[in-house]
């Protein structure tokens, strides 16, 4: 599906490859709660989540969006790395427990260097080997999958709490998951169609409608869903009004105000500048608290996030 260069600067940048279309890396916060004992902010608000037995995956490598805020390289980022992203056609469909015992094997092999550590918590790193969560985001667009409803059911058939990380373009893919995930995430990119496109940078026409179609199907979706707003300072930090219509829109259970993060690939996009203090984050949340039903429930400064809740 990638061509070798590309698939050489994933590996040499610690994600490792599964099978034909799919990925896994070790999350920070998987480190962090195996050398440091803190955890990432997803423990300490939703239930199900070990950050040490999480398992950050994607099972699409492709994207049918190029967010200017995304860490991941996009096929016209740099020079003589072009790739047709978007359609795929893939020769091979991998099945979905090929790709959950594959993604398994190759992050225990990125896990196990840990073990010489003497800051690792040993009993944490034998849990950590087994994961109970799989989280499909990671990078691509997790449900361009054709079989995203069997790997959602394969998980929950090996008891395993699933997340599923969508930019919300497929509606229709939603909409037929007979298996749903533990927690459904939409990203946000912006309140109004003129910013979402400019900062999401879509490879089709209609991805501001598809986006919120996605919205209005939330409500009959029976899971816990989360709305995250991708604060972009001086892009998409504006019009608190026409976030809280896209919220009362969706019916969320939580909204997560969070803030863009100036790593990886987005460095060549966008100015250190645009990434906000925590205070800029606390600021807006409130605003959208004041015009919906949601009032602030958590903060989590080492990842400029903060919780809205019912």
């Amino acid at each position: 599906m990638l061509p070798e260069k590309i698939q050489k600067l994933l590996e040499k940048q610690k994600y490792r490859l599964v099978g034909t279309h799919s990925a896994v890396k070790v999350c920070y916060w998987t480190k962090q709660s195996l050398t440091t004992g803190r955890v990432c902010y997803k423990e300490l608000w939703y239930s199900g989540v070990k950050s040490h037995r999480c398992m950050e995956m994607t099972p699409f490598l492709g994207c049918n969006y190029r967010c200017s805020y995304c860490w991941r390289i996009h096929s016209d980022d740099r020079p003589n790395y072009p790739w047709k992203e978007f359609p795929v056609e893939l020769q091979k469909i991998d099945e979905p427990n090929f790709i959950i015992d594959e993604a398994i094997r190759q992050r225990k092999k990125l896990l196990i260097g840990l073990k010489g550590n003497p800051k690792v918590d040993v009993k944490k790193l034998e849990e950590a080997l087994e994961p109970t969560m799989l989280t499909l985001s990671l990078t691509g667009e997790p449900t361009l999958y054709p079989m995203l409803d069997e790997l959602i059911n394969e998980g929950n058939r090996r008891s395993m709490t699933t997340f599923l990380v969508t930019n919300g373009s497929l509606p229709e893919v939603l909409e037929r998951l007979n298996n749903l995930p533990s927690q459904l995430y939409v990203s946000v990119s912006g309140a109004n169609k003129e910013t979402y496109l400019m900062l999401a940078r879509p490879i089709f026409k209609d991805a501001w409608e598809r986006f919120n179609k996605t919205l209005e199907l939330l409500p009959s979706l029976n899971t816990r869903k989360v709305l995250r707003l991708t604060m972009v300072k001086g892009y998409n930090m504006k019009n608190p009004e026409l976030y809280a219509k896209l919220i009362e829109k969706a019916k969320p259970t939580y909204v997560e105000v969070k803030a863009y993060e100036w790593v990886g690939e987005s460095q060549r996009r966008l100015p250190k500048s645009a990434m906000p203090y925590m205070e800029d984050i606390m600021s807006f949340a409130e605003e959208i608290s004041k015009l919906t039903s949601y009032s602030i429930g958590g903060a989590f400064e080492p990842s400029g996030v903060v919780l809205l809740k019912k």
